[in-house]
Parts: structure tokens; sequence; C-alpha cells
């Protein structure tokens, strides 16, 4: 097994979760399996009861681990699925180590932070890196390890010594160090500032571990000059130092590290054993297809996210992704708008008139409408009003989680005359709950009680003209990644069908309420799982899908044409069509290909973090 650990100094968020996945990337490109591992150096068991302005999204996997966004990055950009133990805490080694001891093996020694917290630590990553995380079946050939925070925080000491011990248990061959670092161009003097890179690579160094690899982070090009100084005093040669300056898409990163010789570095440094790589125009083709594909991209959809958590962009990290990927796949340039819910609620008409009118008038600009999930009473109020507008303007609208419960609530309102309908998880004394909490997943312990992970839902027999299942492929069944503690009140779900309100889809086990959709309505579809985990720009996630089209007024075409494009849009893509990527495509029934291994995050730019 081949390790490559990636560090971060001077700053968080200076992008190491998209330098990691562009590390894999390059490697899976040449045919070598890999895996990846996130160590999150806070005490938290895991990333499930973080309000998303702490670290943004909390995502998904398939067996219900709630971890950090980047591990969806490494699942999108690799086209593999990761586990829960991907995630490592400092809690889940103390946890372990403390269970350890309680069932006294340990044998009576005291434990302490070196060796036992190390040794754990070490054990930890070298039994996930030999998981399987592809279809393939094989085990992984290299394991790259992001470390969380910047070098010199307290909380990740204990890691660091775990690494500077690891080189020498798997051999120096087998174990790569990367350091992203941050270089400051201030624009009072025009120049790259390299102290800040010397400073956090002397202390990686005084701590046991020395970068092979220098990634220097900035907004434009760094000079050679400049890479000459940091390889003087960082003791790491001047091909070794990459500058990833801001890019126009994220699409362009592993493209533009691989044209630095990233590639042939990493198999010559790790013994790798595949060397002369063939012409990078053809085994790094996909990417470098995809980024001109999304630069041509002209005509726009505007769609608007009402939520709770606008002020973080990374709360809503996977569902702007799955955006990008329906509408890079159908040929547009989706520009996102984020609402916040509360500014929507008449009461805000009072409190802060300006802000109201703003949002009402973002709201009415766009072309679509996603109301997403959240928690908690703040802001719901303003997403039923967002899912009423769109009821009743035939505007097409998507509901996930959350969002399918305000279309419950709203519905009951505004068509069945509850005027007190809601969730007894913002009003418990309501006299309609329709919808109510599931006793099993409201334990009154937050960590790991929600209903989570993958799950089966089947759509009812008889359905003939159904949007959403016809986006699925006609198939009887799908399978989705959950996160809720709240459902639809089975009680009246015969009132609203009755009124239009159609329940398609059901869970498998439970017979839950997992799809809704309007009848008479361009696109009203709302799920109570979470799509935009399992979408990649290969498959984009059906719903997603039906939204664009929607938006453009072309769903009924696409379905009608058997989920193809129109015969000039499909010319237009067939140039990006490979052989992996038409039998991924038979098997989730798309005839429309984007390449595979790429992520679609927005735009890798000073704009947005990386």
């Amino acid at each position: 097994m081949k390790y490559i650990l990636v560090t971060g100094g001077v700053i968080s968020g200076v992008g190491k979760g998209v330098i990691s996945s562009s590390f894999g990337t390059i490697l899976k490109c040449c045919g070598i399996e890999v895996t990846m591992i996130k160590i999150d150096p806070y005490i938290n068991l895991d990333a499930g009861t973080f309000s998303p302005y702490e670290h943004g999204e909390v995502y998904v996997l398939d067996d219900g681990g709630e971890v950090d966004l980047d591990l969806g990055n490494y699942e999108r950009f690799l086209n593999i699925t990761l586990h829960k133990e991907n995630n490592l805490t400092t809690g889940k080694v103390y946890q372990s180590v403390i269970s350890k001891e309680r069932h006294g093996e340990y044998l009576g020694k005291t434990v302490q932070v070196v060796p036992h917290i190390t040794d754990a630590i070490q054990e930890w990553v070298e039994k996930v890196a030999h998981e399987q995380v592809s279809d393939s079946g094989k085990i992984p050939e290299v394991c790259i390890i992001e470390l969380g925070g910047t070098v010199g925080d307290i909380e990740s000491m204990a890691f660091i010594e775990a690494f500077r011990q690891f080189q020498f248990r798997v051999k120096r061959e087998n174990f790569c160090v990367a350091h992203v670092s941050l270089v400051p161009q201030p624009k009072t003097t025009g120049e790259s500032k390299t102290k800040p890179t010397q400073s956090s690579v002397r202390e990686l160094r005084g701590l046991g571990l020395s970068p092979d690899i220098i990634v220097c982070r900035s907004e434009r090009p760094i000079e050679a000059s400049v890479k000459g100084k940091i390889s003087n005093f960082c003791h790491v040669a001047p091909q070794q130092i990459i500058s990833v300056p801001d890019l126009p898409s994220v699409y362009e990163v592993p493209v533009f590290i691989e044209s630095h010789g990233m590639a042939d570095f990493l198999c010559d440094r790790l013994h790798l054993g595949i060397t002369p790589l063939p012409p990078r125009s053809k085994y790094m083709a996909q990417w470098i297809e995809l980024g001109e594909r999304i630069r041509q991209l002209k005509d726009d959809v505007t769609v608007a996210i009402v939520g709770k958590y606008t002020r973080l962009l990374d709360s809503y990290t996977s569902i702007t992704k799955a955006l990008h990927h329906a509408g890079h796949k159908i040929g547009y340039k989706i520009t996102i708008k984020f609402i916040e819910a509360s500014n929507l609620e008449t009461t805000m008409l009072i409190d802060d008139p300006a802000s109201y009118h703003t949002a009402w008038r973002d709201l009415c600009l766009c072309d679509c409408v996603i109301v997403p999930g959240g928690f908690g009473k703040r802001g719901v109020e303003g997403k039923i009003e967002a899912v009423r507008w769109c009821r009743k303007n035939d505007r097409p609208f998507l509901g996930i989680c959350l969002g399918f419960q305000a279309a419950v609530v709203e519905f009951a309102r505004h068509e069945l005359g509850y005027q007190d309908a809601h969730s007894t998880e913002v009003n418990e004394d309501t006299k309609h709950p329709v919808v109510i909490d599931m006793p099993e997943h409201n334990t009154g312990i937050m960590g790991g009680t929600m209903r989570l992970g993958k799950r089966t839902t089947v759509f009812k027999q008889g359905l003939t003209n159904s949007n959403i299942k016809k986006l699925y492929g006609n198939k009887d069944k799908i399978e989705e990644r959950h996160r809720h503690r709240y459902e639809v009140n089975p009680e009246y779900i015969p009132e609203f069908e009755k009124c239009g309100l159609k329940f398609i889809g059901v869970d498998v086990d439970q017979q839950r309420m997992e799809i809704l959709e309007l009848d008479n309505h361009p696109y009203f579809v709302a799920v109570q799982f979470h799509p935009e985990y399992l979408s990649r720009p290969v498959s984009p996630s059906p719903p997603f899908m039906g939204l664009i089209l929607a938006a453009k007024d072309k769903l009924k075409d696409y379905l009608a044409r058997g989920r193809k494009m129109s015969p000039r849009e499909q010319r237009h893509s067939d140039c990006y069509d490979s052989k992996e990527d038409q039998e991924l495509n038979e098997l989730t029934g798309d005839k429309l290909s984007i390449p595979e291994n790429d992520d679609d995050s927005s735009a890798y730019s000073s704009s947005s973090q990386c």
C-alpha cells in the first residue's frame, strides 16, 4: 500500500480537499485503484451534530455515516463509495482507545497519547486503506489522507506525530507528503509573499515530516523566482513546487496539476511501476474535454435555493454540484441565487422591508426553485411561502427533505383548508399534524439517531403519467440516501391524494412517504431523501435533471424521446462520450454522457472557497 499525506498551512479552507481529490483523479486515470481518508481533528465523533455554519453541509454515505463534506468531493471526483470509517476524528480515536482500556486490553499499563493514541491512528489508517471502495472489487493500491486544519494546530498534534512514526512503519518509498499552503499576493505591493509558506513548512519539518511536494495556492500564478525562493528555504526541489492559481473551473485543477508532471513524479516517488505514461491527451482526455465543454456553455438557467443557512454557501455544496451536473449534461450554465427563507415571511415586511422585497424579487426572477433540507423552526414559514408561490404560479419546484415536508404543510393549509396544519417539529400542539416524528429516530440523543443512509423507495403500481418515475427510467424501485427524523402523517394521505397531491413513492420497509408529485403542474416534485448525494457528473440525479429541463420547457420532449437529448444537443455531446461512459449510461438508462471521475463544484476561484 502506498500513502500520500496532504497537509495544509497558513489558513484553513486553502483547498486541500480539491488538491487531494486531484491527486486521486490523476492516479485513477493512470489505472491505479485509489481510496481516500479525511482526518478531522475535532473531538466530535462525526459531523452529524454540526450546524452547517460550522463546517458546511453534513454529507451522508451509503452506510449512514454523517461525515465531512470533503468525502462528497472524493466520491464525485473518483466515482467511489466510501464508508464512515473513511472519516477519522479525534473523538473516534479516543473512544476506541478508552473502550480498549475499559476492557483491559492494555494489561494495566498507563494509557498515553504516545504510544496508544498514535498507534490507534496508524492502525485505523492501515485497516481502512485496504477496504474496497469501487465496483471493481479491487483492493486499493494508493491511499490519500487529508489532514484537516493547519499545521501547528494543537488539535492535530497527535495525528502529526502518528504520521511521523508511520513513515518509518511503511518505509519511505511507500509514503509521500504534500503540503498545501497559501501564498498571499497583496494588491498594495503586487508581490507574492513566501514567508507564511516558509514558516508553515519549517513547523511541519520541525514536527518530523518533510514535504515532498509543496502546492502553492494563490490568486495569480507565482513566478519562477518565487518558486526558487521557496525551494531554497523549504528544502524542496523547484520542480516539486506547484503553483495552483484561481482557475475558472474546478475541473481544470487535475489537468493543471498533471501538466506540471505530477503523474510522473508520483509514479516515480512511490514506485508505482506504470512509467512511461501514455500521452496526456489520452489518459486525461475526459477531464480536458469536460473543461472545454463547460467553457462553451452559453445559455443560463437561474435557480433559486430557498434555504436557512445561506450565509455559508458550503451548507448546500452537494445541491449546487448536482445542479451543475444536470445543467452541464443538457448544455446549460447554472446560475444559483441563494435566498434566505426567513426573508420571505410576512413578519419581515415590518422588521426589514428591504430584505423582504429583495428576497421576493429574486424569487420571482428565477427560472426554478429548490427548497432544501434543514432543522428547527427558523425560516420554515418562508419555505412554505416559496412552495405556495411555485404551486400557484406553475414555477418548476423541487423540495428536498424539509422542503418535502413544507410542500405537504402548504398543501394542507391552502387546499385541504387546515389553516393550522404544521409539522410537530415546529408546532407540537397543532390540531392537524400532517408531519410527525418517527419515534424510533427521536430518542432524545442527537448524534447518529436519524433515519440515515441508502434505503429503497418503491414506486406505487399503476402510475401512468409520473414525470419523476419516467426520469428514473420507469424503474419499480430506486435507492437514495436519507437524513431525517420526521415523516408525513399517513392518516392524511387519502385526503391529499383526493385533492391532487400524489404520493407516488414509499419506503419498501415502513411504507413511509418518499416522493410526491402534483397533477397539472409543469414540475412540482418533492422527495424525502437527498438525491444530491448520489449525483455524479456522468450520471446526474434525475430530480435535478427534471427541474432544469422543466425550467426551459424541455421536460416533455425529453421524456417523449425516452430521456434523450434533441439531435442537435446529442451531436454536441457525442464527442465527449467514452466507452466507459457509455457502459455506465447503460446502467443508468441515460443516453447522454459526461466524462467520469470529475466533481462539479462551484468555480475554484477567489469568489468561493476551494
